[in-house]
């Protein structure tokens, strides 16, 4: 019974030392800022394409570097069975009598990059400091000019900067920085950095498979993504999932000259738009038969989440200079249903290119967003279907003479990969345990998301692993994630080296 009491006693002062976790953190990351900054920006300097396995190789070393020197033991790469494939960086921390594991993921590859569309002054892999957002009005800052302590809306520009090469910097200072202070943390933690996440983490399921007893935990948590539009932080409890289709629409075997042939010979670029424009209405609503058939509907307690989540339409329609959005519905209630977005259109050459032609084909690259229910590949092949009852013959390579002659509309389909949406239930007891980690952490309540609008390979996480993930992103919203001019502002990398710290020593 003495012991009992004596046990009892001591739980206010535990829950006073967790609290103090994220001041503690704060305190060394103030006196630390310019080095850490500093080994952040050679991080962003190694280029990190998936499907170029010089680079990937040095930002696989880089990390297992970096993670040995900050005492993180069991340091190895985790090769897929597929040869010649990115690794992911696998490392951990067993803490003496903990009973618990979690397993903190996040990715180091990035996104392809078209250089030429950033801002004068910015290279993808060179970054560079600003003042703040160079859309708003910041301008760039010679790293030279770093001092110790930096303004919080201070911002560096590169790929990966945030999405999520940003992830891997909080989870990883997060534990050194704990481990500087002499902190231990309350759970054993495994950490898994992927490097071929852009590019569908096609090979994961082989990564879990060949390393399923290394990578068991009690739960995952992920780093990816933006917080919510409002600035509050937010822990996601599911993604979308995610597949991508090309379509190609034919027209003459050469180009020909638009007086001659045009109103006579089909112009492809018309005959794809009219097809892409037959899959949507306007008021936002995918046409393709059966599209929402199989979507499961939410829970009571994620309608109940979704209500609680501050609105920001309005904020958001003025900052990106949209009047009408594309569904007459909040920005959340949107992202639960599945998507049909179109990534890019080719065909002839536009602006001071454009020539008085009828072009040879035209091209689509579609990009479908799935929710919990949807299978990513019939959820292809109601698109298909589609495709085929607007007259077109579907076909999986370029076409024969034959086929050009036998058929009035050609249509050519290259299929991806992809993988399906995975979800969390909001009840999970230890996904609240990180809810109340992360509010300890940012002094007050997070918005609280039954799904990202983004995807992330989730489902092979549950599908192999009996995993069921949450996310806490960290990096800004307006970070430019997946495009030229990509950002993370400081202020967000600070939070993230707290919350992760109040994560690693959660309690019961």
């Amino acid at each position: 019974m003495k012991k009992i009491f004596f046990l009892l006693s001591l739980l206010p002062f535990l829950n006073i030392a967790q609290e103090r976790i994220p001041q503690d953190i704060r305190g060394y990351r103030v006196q630390h800022e310019k080095e850490l900054l500093l080994t952040f920006k050679s991080f962003l300097e190694i280029p990190n394409l998936a499907s170029d396995p010089i680079n990937i190789k040095k930002n696989s070393d880089w990390l297992m570097a970096f993670m040995k020197t900050k005492g993180i033991s069991n340091v190895q790469l985790l090769f897929p069975t597929t040869s010649g494939k990115p690794p992911a960086v696998y490392g951990e921390v067993m803490v003496p009598d903990a009973k618990e594991t979690i397993v903190l993921y996040a990715h180091y590859d990035g996104q392809p990059v078209d250089t030429s569309k950033w801002l004068k002054g910015l290279h993808p892999f060179r970054p560079q400091l600003a003042n703040g957002s160079l859309l708003n009005n910041g301008t760039l800052v010679d790293w030279n000019n770093l001092t110790e302590t930096v303004d919080p809306n201070w911002r560096i520009y590169a790929r990966g900067a945030s999405d999520d090469k940003a992830g891997v910097f909080s989870i990883l200072n997060a534990y050194a920085i704990l481990k500087s202070l002499g902190i231990p943390p309350t759970v054993n933690i495994k950490f898994f950095f992927e490097g071929e996440e852009e590019a569908g983490s096609t090979h994961l399921p082989e990564i879990f498979e060949k390393y399923r007893a290394l990578l068991n935990g009690d739960m995952w948590i992920i780093c990816d993504g933006p917080v919510h539009q409002s600035g509050k932080k937010q822990v996601v409890y599911g993604v979308r999932g995610d597949t991508h289709m090309e379509l190609t629409v034919f027209g003459p075997k050469r180009p020909l000259h638009s007086g001659h042939y045009g109103n006579w010979i089909p112009n492809p670029a018309m005959e794809l738009s009219k097809l892409l424009a037959s899959m949507k209405n306007d008021e936002g609503e995918v046409l393709v038969k059966g599209f929402y058939d199989d979507v499961v509907p939410l829970t009571a307690a994620e309608k109940l989440a979704l209500s609680k989540v501050p609105p920001v339409e309005e904020q958001m329609k003025k900052e990106l200079g949209v009047r009408r959005p594309e569904r007459n519905s909040s920005l959340n209630e949107s992202l639960n249903l599945p998507s049909l977005n179109i990534n890019g259109i080719q065909s002839a050459s536009v602006g001071s290119q454009s020539a008085n032609v009828i072009p040879t084909k035209a091209i689509a690259s579609i990009d479908l967003r799935l929710v919990v229910g949807n299978d990513w590949k019939r959820q292809q092949q109601k698109v298909i279907s589609h495709i085929e009852s607007k007259g077109y013959h579907v076909i999986f390579k370029e076409p024969t003479d034959e086929e050009r002659m036998q058929y009035d509309k050609l249509c050519m389909v290259s299929l991806s990969d992809g993988y399906n949406a995975q979800k969390t239930p909001m009840e999970h007891p230890f996904a609240r345990r990180v809810v109340n980690a992360v509010n300890t952490a940012i002094g007050y309540n997070a918005v609280l998301l039954p799904t990202l609008g983004g995807s992330l390979p989730l489902f092979m996480f549950e599908q192999q692993l009996h995993a069921q993930p949450v996310t806490v992103p960290i990096a800004n919203h307006d970070n430019n994630q997946h495009a030229e001019n990509e950002n993370i502002r400081f202020q967000n990398l600070w939070d993230g080296l707290e919350i992760f710290a109040s994560i690693m020593t959660l309690k019961k």
